[in-house]
């Protein structure tokens, strides 16, 4: 296993969207292995596979480490089957454009379909948290952060404060 280097906004490989998984072989569980403990190191609780470079449909969420547990959970090629009409807003960060937080609004609930590390078929209903994190993670893998949700002024205020931020890093 090997923390990998993370992408971070404005990196253009970040709008790729990523290719499916055609098999879930060994190379496939070294990457999520990988990217479970590099989202780990970043003290995250979601990344999806081009965040690390790899424009694979691959996912690694765990929501129960904010509460200091593992419990880390793989999707490969997710699709939402189903989301609900009801929608809920909720604060976003993103490993990908750190320090920056803003609220988003989804769907409050939604079914999905993934591929698990053994490559077999399951289907997820997830609320809440979980709902949110899935649904940040899947819109990687078409290219969306979730900055792109914000309105043209937020959008422009958070890529000006993390561009700031990234000078101040680089100078001290």
């Amino acid at each position: 296993m090997a923390i990998r280097p993370i992408l971070t906004a404005p990196d253009p490989r970040l709008k790729a969207v990523s290719e499916p998984v055609a098999k879930v072989d060994g190379e496939v569980r070294t990457l999520i292995e990988d990217m479970i403990e590099t989202m780990y190191d970043a003290d995250g609780i979601g990344l999806a596979a081009i965040q690390v470079g790899q424009p694979k449909r691959i996912l690694v969420l765990d929501i129960d480490q904010r509460d200091g547990k593992k419990n880390p959970q793989a999707f490969i090629n997710p699709v939402i089957t189903w989301a609900s009409e009801e929608m809920a807003v909720a604060e976003e960060g993103c490993l990908s454009i750190p320090e920056i937080w803003d609220e988003v609004e989804r769907p409050a609930r939604i079914k999905a379909e993934y591929l698990d590390r053994d490559g077999k078929k399951q289907t997820l209903e997830a609320d809440g948290l979980l709902a949110t994190c899935l649904q940040h993670e899947m819109d990687h893998l078409e290219g969306i952060l979730f900055v792109d949700h914000l309105s043209k002024l937020k959008r422009s205020m958070a890529m000006k404060k993390l561009q700031k931020a990234k000078k101040l890093k680089a100078a001290g």
